[in-house]
């Protein structure tokens, strides 16, 4: 069976996120392009954040329950500060072969400026995708990828595992496109293309 991709995270500005995560011991960023960063949500840093265990959906989320992990409201507060500073977004995503499931959100100036919004389907055009769209507010930019899930490099982890490890290791995005390209280099004799880590079919991008 494909593996399966699992995201629970905030994306905001590198600095913004630096700065408010500064004295935070569970609180892990790793780089993304166009000078963004991803913060795992994982349950010590809620703990952390807002002095409770998370909470998570009963079933399976939906348009009612967009996100498994329960926004708090001390939780929705907190994030709902940063972006005072600048957008923020809650992104979630589970997918298995190209099926699943997204959800986001964006605050800006205090208050939430967009969503919740949840698909399973994702039969609309890509930039109306809830992770594309929310990104698009955060100020993505288009590039040379195929959206901008995948141009800032969110297609590169399989799970909240892999990006604390990105995080820690101090990995970019880069580090994998120049991986690739060497080893596209040592294979090229035998036409060989490498695979690219953490494949952008797997989250219902061809």
């Amino acid at each position: 069976m494909p593996a399966a991709h699992q995201l629970s995270a905030v994306v905001a500005d590198v600095e913004l996120l630096r700065e408010q995560t500064a004295d935070l011991d569970h609180a892990v960023l790793a780089a993304l392009r166009q000078d963004f960063a991803l913060l795992p949500v994982t349950p010590q840093l809620v703990e952390e954040l807002t002095g409770s265990l998370p909470d998570f959906v009963v079933g399976e989320p939906g348009p009612d329950q967009p996100f498994e992990l329960v926004l708090s409201p001390a939780l929705a507060a907190l994030f709902a500060g940063w972006s005072r500073l600048g957008p923020v977004a809650y992104l979630e995503a589970e997918f298995s072969g190209g099926v699943g499931r997204q959800a986001s959100v964006v605050w800006l100036a205090g208050a939430v400026s967009w969503g919740p919004h949840f698909d399973d389907v994702l039969d609309s055009p890509r930039e109306r995708w809830p992770l594309n769209a929310a990104l698009v507010r955060l100020g993505a930019e288009p590039g040379r990828w195929i959206d901008p899930f995948a141009e800032l490099g969110l297609h590169l982890e399989r799970n909240t595992d892999g990006w604390l490890i990105h995080g820690r290791r101090g990995l970019t995005a880069d580090y994998w496109d120049e991986l690739a390209e060497e080893w596209e280099f040592r294979e090229s004799a035998d036409r060989q293309q490498p695979e690219r880590p953490g494949s952008v079919g797997d989250w219902g991008i061809p």
